[in-house]
């Protein structure tokens, strides 16, 4: 009979190299929101995989960047705290684009961990198969890595590999959550999450990176309605017109778009309620930042 194997793995990357949407097809359900805009996660997320010869409990992180302010140190904090006392490493990079100097840099931070590593060439669907392996070979030079994956987060019909060779890597022993645990993150988060995709969703240039959601309250109502009020925090009132839109437009797209997959999450009826505040300079205000959850790791 085989052992039960358990650990953590940690995905790394730069921003925007598919991190939350290998999370959320490795696990099997959305559970880290999806931009196109970079940094859009900005805290550390844990989502388990359950398989019957072993759970591999797998850490989202904030990409590594150069931090403009103290969001973005504590974005780059997570990300390195993260990286202590798990059993691998998995770097994700880019079949699209040659390493740069940020890939050079995160693959020293690995070295350094002196941890197991992965490398996961993302994206291999958007090229050809010998452009991706000429990408991945230039990559895989970057560090000593046990196993280099390419693959499509998006569109690979069977992950099951990947999960074996992580697992592989996993000492025996008991699973750390329960069979029917999909992460360690309060609903209220993932609510909160939600509406913030939304925004990035439906905005451009400034406005994604300079909204912040924070849940003002939660009450179940009788029939099973869950009534949710959200604050949207921006830092000008020039952001707060746009995302309430003409006649409160886009900030009604928002709640409409946010409710439809809330509901889904939470299996029940929503009613939510949307605010918009201008909290100045919020990314730079260590108070705010943690009133707003973004914790000192």
């Amino acid at each position: 009979m085989t052992a039960f194997r358990s650990g953590f793995a940690v995905i790394l990357g730069r921003p925007n190299v598919g991190k939350s949407t290998l999370l959320n097809r490795l696990i099997g359900q959305k559970l880290a929101i999806v931009s196109d805009k970079p940094q859009t996660t900005r805290n550390r997320i844990i989502g388990v995989v359950h398989r019957p010869g072993g759970q591999l409990v797998l850490v989202d992180t904030p990409g590594m960047h150069r931090p403009r302010h103290k969001l973005g140190e504590y974005m780059v904090a997570v990300a390195r705290q993260a990286m202590r006392e798990v059993e691998a490493l998995l770097l994700v990079v880019e079949a699209t684009s040659a390493p740069g100097p940020g890939d050079r840099y995160l693959a020293r931070e690995l070295e350094a961990a002196a941890t197991p590593s992965l490398l996961l060439v993302n994206k291999a669907d958007l090229v050809s198969a010998p452009a991706a392996a000429r990408v991945a070979e230039q990559y895989a030079s970057l560090g000593a890595f046990r196993r280099t994956f390419v693959l499509s987060a998006l569109a690979d019909p069977d992950l099951e590999p990947l999960v074996d060779a992580v697992l592989d890597l996993c000492p025996e022993g008991p699973a750390y959550y329960p069979p029917d645990t999909v992460t360690d993150q309060p609903e209220r988060f993932v609510v909160g999450e939600l509406v913030r995709e939304k925004v990035m969703l439906l905005t451009r240039e400034e406005i994604p990176h300079a909204v912040a959601v924070q849940i003002e309250e939660w009450a179940e109502r009788p029939g099973g309605l869950i009534l949710i009020r959200a604050t949207i925090h921006v830092e000008r009132e020039s952001q707060k017109k746009i995302v309430i839109g003409q006649g409160g437009s886009l900030l009604k797209q928002v709640g409409q778009l946010a409710r439809q997959e809330i509901e889904a999450l939470l299996g029940t009826r929503v009613y939510l309620e949307l605010w918009v505040k201008v909290s100045p300079d919020w990314r730079d205000r260590a108070t705010v930042l943690r009133s707003l959850g973004y914790r000192d790791t």
